[in-house]
């Protein structure tokens, strides 16, 4: 899948780097509580769908649930980015889904095993329509939302993240090297759930073009 950022260039995303727990209900309902550091995942990048996409249910899951996020967008990369610098790194925001099998991702915790495969199934990061970064004023000032054929399934602020967006950025640049077209998808409030054949979702954010996808069984 290629992006087109906000100054023209295209790019293939090489990361898709997810942060969870990031929002303290949700840490709670997925029975843990916050960390002192942000904890951080990938998911390969062939998990990306875009707009109008399909979300398929592998079989190897009866449990995929949804994820809604705010997703930022590298345009300039680095190593070791100061927080205070963090969001002049960032080109353009989205809204996403960070789709997992909720089955396979309860096993591997049980195991001590990493998430990979609970969320790097094809067509698990659904990606809307990017916005210039320019065009929000306050990334920690965004609601993100989910419906499901029409009804709300989650809602909330980013304005509750335990780590910013910019807190983010800089963290994951003292780990990874980011590089542009790097997507970071920032945490999902509460309401996780599954969901199922023939559905509709649609995912929301403030000032961001709204993502829809369905959803279908693996053939």
């Amino acid at each position: 899948m290629t992006l087109t950022l906000p100054d023209g260039r295209e790019v293939r995303p090489g990361k898709v780097l997810c942060i969870g727990k990031n929002y303290v209900a949700h840490a709670i309902e997925m029975g843990g509580t916050g960390t002192d550091d942000p904890v951080a995942f990938l998911k390969p990048s062939t998990a990306l769908i875009p707009d109008g996409g399909e979300i398929v249910i592998p079989r190897q899951s009866a449990d995929v649930h949804h994820e809604v996020e705010l997703v930022a967008v590298m345009g300039e990369g680095g190593k070791e980015i100061p927080e205070a610098d963090a969001l002049a790194h960032v080109a353009a925001y989205a809204v996403g889904l960070d789709m997992t099998a909720r089955d396979l991702q309860s096993d591997a915790k049980k195991g001590g095993k990493p998430w990979s495969v609970a969320k790097g199934f094809d067509t698990f990061a659904p990606l809307g329509a990017l916005v210039p970064a320019s065009e929000v004023s306050d990334p920690q000032a965004i609601e993100v939302a989910l419906e499901i054929d029409g009804e709300v399934r989650q809602k909330g602020s980013t304005g509750l993240m335990i780590y910013s967006v910019a807190r983010i950025v800089s963290f994951l640049s003292s780990v990874f090297t980011l590089e542009p077209g790097d997507l970071i998808y920032t945490g999902t409030p509460e309401g996780v759930g599954p969901v199922h054949p023939g559905e509709t979702l649609v995912a929301t954010a403030t000032g961001l073009p709204s993502l829809t996808v369905t959803v279908r069984a693996a053939d």
